[in-house]
């Protein structure tokens, strides 16, 4: 079974009111989440916090299904936490029951259910609006870790609501006797009472004789689902790196072909430009001929000019001799 980071608050410029509330990164849209997280951390790094900046790059991307029940607790809290107080409700019922005094398990076992209906509900549409697709195992992955919280509720060193990075898987017997309260164990102080979502009949005690061995075998099924357990953590981590893989993918694709056509029309652009260079060039060109041209027309006709207002002169100067 696993759960969720814990919530914590870093400080990001050394000792300054600035702060970073973790949980933030579990409340933003999942495809967010990564990109969010390596931001956060660059920053603590950069700030200094290099032991801060580590433990959130640390934080695991939730799974679909936890992403969707993390989304539950933040903007469902009234329902979640109705579900939460439903489990304790059947629990404490359960207790009594086997302690044999009287308890409403019939009445807190609807009231669970139709919480846990009413919220993977909630969980579709939310899950429908980030664009996921709704298929049956997401949804009884949904539904099987609301039951999971609401099996053990919200107990210190059980998986953190809101901050979840996998899927909760239902607990087993030594998992809840580590979580009950001592509030809740048998009067005799001995083995606490089993938590159970649903009711489940007493198990027919085994003979002495088959103790030894039966245990053993318990011993190794624990053994093997925790194995399970990691194997499935680790294929869904496998799942969410390829599925990210997969988009970042298509994304540098989209992104080759924006600047490929960017860049065709940047070529088509250099051409212009240069066929408009050329003309320029051939018209400044032509303006230089026709400006040196009129240049030497003009000198030509103020040499003109002169010679003309000489010869006035000395016409005058003829005139005046006779």
């Amino acid at each position: 079974m696993k759960g969720g980071d814990r919530g914590q608050r870093i400080v990001t410029e050394g000792g300054k009111a600035k702060e970073i509330d973790i949980e933030a990164l579990y409340k933003l849209p999942l495809t967010e989440f990564t990109a969010s997280r390596n931001a956060l951390a660059g920053r603590l790094k950069k700030a200094g916090r290099v032991d801060d900046a580590d433990r959130v790059k640390a934080l695991t991307k939730p799974s679909g299904p936890a992403w969707a029940v993390n989304q539950l607790y933040w903007q469902q809290r009234e329902l979640f936490d109705r579900l939460i107080d439903s489990g304790d409700r059947l629990r404490k019922a359960q207790a009594s029951k086997l302690a044999g005094h009287s308890g409403d398990i019939r009445g807190a076992l609807d009231n669970l259910r139709e919480t846990l209906s009413a919220l993977t509900r909630a969980a579709a549409d939310l899950l429908r609006e980030s664009g996921s697709s709704i298929t049956p195992d997401l949804m009884r992955r949904v539904t099987s870790t609301l039951e999971a919280l609401a099996s053990i509720g919200v107990v210190q060193g059980g998986p953190q609501p809101g901050r979840l990075s996998d899927d909760v898987d239902p607990p087993g017997f030594e998992t809840l006797a580590a979580l009950v309260p001592s509030s809740e164990r048998g009067e005799r102080g001995d083995a606490p009472t089993r938590l159970l979502t649903f009711p489940q009949e007493t198990p027919a005690r085994a003979p002495r004789g088959k103790a030894t061995s039966e245990e053993e075998q318990k011993r190794r099924t624990e053994e093997r689902k925790a194995q399970l357990a990691t194997a499935k953590a680790q294929v869904h981590e496998a799942e969410r790196t390829l599925k990210d893989a997969r988009v970042s993918a298509q994304q540098a694709q989209a992104d080759l072909k924006k600047a490929a056509a960017r860049a065709k029309e940047t070529e088509q652009e250099m051409v212009e430009a240069e066929q408009r260079l050329e003309r320029a060039a051939k018209e400044a060109h032509t303006a230089r001929q026709t400006a040196r041209r009129l240049a030497v027309d003009a000198e030509t006709a103020a040499q003109a000019v002169e010679d003309a207002e000489r010869a006035q002169a000395r016409a005058k100067e003829s005139l005046a001799k006779i």
